[in-house]
């Protein structure tokens, strides 16, 4: 899943990569960031139950980025972008009963939602060729709009042109697919439509 989050403020603080140290209060900024998100809410439609699900759940998504040094922040904690190196989806792919359990664990019987998300999302996910993948982006709701997200993902980008990787999401909004076309990514291939919930838009961006 990649819902990226559309953002614009000309201060906003210089990207950095976290560490395993920012594990705890990025989790819970991602977690309040996609409380009411159209995905999260499809999972878990139960507010009360989604809110205590969701810290876990990110703590998960950022300790599989956090393994390959891939996740963006900056100095306020307040916006963090998620992603796998080139290679990184495969390999991630490849731990699928490992995760699986995890996030039974975490989401209960809503892991079945998320299992019908997932597969659809590798079905769509582009192979032959190496890229960088966006999973998620979020900003905490009190400084959304600022341009916090923008200088997250213009970092990516730029690391992605120097070694002259493509980039790759999935856009759950129409703000997050505005932020990507902004980023330069194109719409490709078919939606991915999920059965009564949202639709995803796969998005490509060729390194320039």
């Amino acid at each position: 899943m990649s819902p990226i989050e559309a953002a614009d403020r000309q201060d906003a603080d210089e990207a950095i990569l976290a560490t395993r140290a920012d594990t705890e209060i990025l989790a819970g900024m991602l977690a309040e960031a996609f409380h009411n998100d159209a995905l999260t809410r499809w999972i878990t439609p139960d507010e009360n139950r989604r809110r205590n699900q969701l810290p876990d759940f990110f703590r998960v998504f950022l300790e599989i980025s956090l393994r390959y040094d891939a996740v963006y922040t900056n100095a306020s904690k307040d916006a963090a972008l998620l992603f796998l190196p080139p290679g990184g989806w495969e390999e991630t792919e490849k731990r699928g009963v490992e995760l699986s359990q995890r996030f039974a664990e975490i989401l209960g019987d809503d892991v079945e939602a998320m299992a019908t998300i997932s597969g659809l999302q590798a079905v769509h996910h582009p192979t032959g060729r190496l890229h960088y993948y966006v999973s998620f982006a979020g900003v905490d709701p009190n400084n959304q709009r600022r341009g916090a997200m923008s200088t997250l993902l213009q970092a990516l980008i730029d690391r992605a042109d120097a070694e002259g990787f493509a980039c790759y999401t999935e856009a759950s909004s129409a703000g997050g697919t505005f932020a990507a076309r902004r980023a330069g990514f194109v719409e490709i291939g078919h939606k991915i439509e999920i059965p009564d919930g949202p639709t995803l838009r796969p998005m490509w961006r060729e390194p320039r």
